[in-house]
């Protein structure tokens, strides 16, 4: 079966039962923090992958990732079924997913403006505002960089849209021009 596959569905089941116990705003930073791990610590998907480390210790491994506490029991429950289905390997692709799902529903979306040097809040501002109309009414998670190899201008990346006004991306289309 797609490996894709099986942590959609798990992430989908996770979401209708966090949903129906309340839990399911907490559960999606429970399951940042966790994605945040294993950004933080590439060897934390190596180290469930292992067959000669005890489930338990795994289990509690990825409770210490997410920061997760006992009053959130719906994640525990998870592991734990996780843990009988020998799934434990799979936490970070579901928890990738459960992160989809929950925004999908909630109508959030992920904004990142990658600019040529910083902005000053004024212009920064502007841009949010801007961006929030894009989106309809959702809410946004914002996330700003700045990476000097743009030249100047910025790019926003909304989901899977982007808007490029960098100079670098100017500069590319006129060499493809000059070329075709």
């Amino acid at each position: 079966m797609n490996e894709g596959l099986i942590p959609r569905r798990y992430a989908k089941a996770l979401l209708k039962v966090a949903v129906e116990r309340h839990d399911d705003k907490k559960l999606y930073e429970i399951m940042r923090s966790l994605c945040d791990s294993f950004v933080a610590a590439p060897e934390l998907e190596a180290t469930l992958a292992n067959p000669f480390i005890d489930s338990e210790k795994k289990m509690e491994l990825l409770a210490t990732a997410a920061g997760a506490d006992k009053s959130v029991s719906t994640f525990f429950d998870f592991l734990k079924l996780l843990k009988n289905n020998n799934r434990l390997d799979m936490a970070r692709g579901i928890a990738l997913a459960y992160e989809d799902d929950y925004r999908e529903a909630n109508g959030i979306y992920r904004v990142e403006v990658v600019a040529a040097a910083p902005m000053d809040k004024t212009e920064e501002d502007r841009l949010k505002k801007l961006i929030a109309s894009h989106l309809g009414g959702g809410t946004m998670e914002y996330t700003f960089k700045v990476n000097p190899d743009l030249i100047g201008g910025f790019t926003v990346t909304i989901g899977s849209e982007k808007l490029d006004t960098s100079v670098k991306n100017q500069l590319k289309q006129l060499h493809l021009k000059l070329l075709g």
